[in-house]
């Protein structure tokens, strides 16, 4: 047998995926020390930490992004994937318009 299975999407990736999506979101952030991440056998996702009772979602926002409004929106976006109450810290904000922060 050659080659190995996909790893399936994860919550922790799916919900990685949809703060992203919303708009204003520049990136996710690690916290203090990079301690909010998730760890996945052979990758980890930074910015997003899920428990048994709750989400936390650190991020990176793009100015002019309205603060309230856009956490507002990664808390709904992120909690229709995860089930549970949805933390959302702003760590940074941005002027950067290119990928790579």
């Amino acid at each position: 047998m050659t080659g190995s299975p996909t790893a399936p999407v994860s919550a922790a990736e799916r919900a990685a995926e949809a703060a992203l999506a919303v708009p204003g979101v520049a990136g996710l952030h690690g916290g203090e020390f990079g301690t909010i991440a998730t760890y996945l056998p052979g990758r980890r996702i930074t910015g997003v930490q899920i428990n048994a009772d709750s989400c936390a979602v650190h991020l990176i926002l793009r100015y002019p992004a309205d603060l309230f409004e856009t956490a507002e929106r990664v808390r709904t976006a992120v909690r229709s994937i995860v089930g549970i109450p949805v933390d959302v810290t702003i760590e940074d904000i941005t002027d950067e318009t290119g990928p790579e922060l």
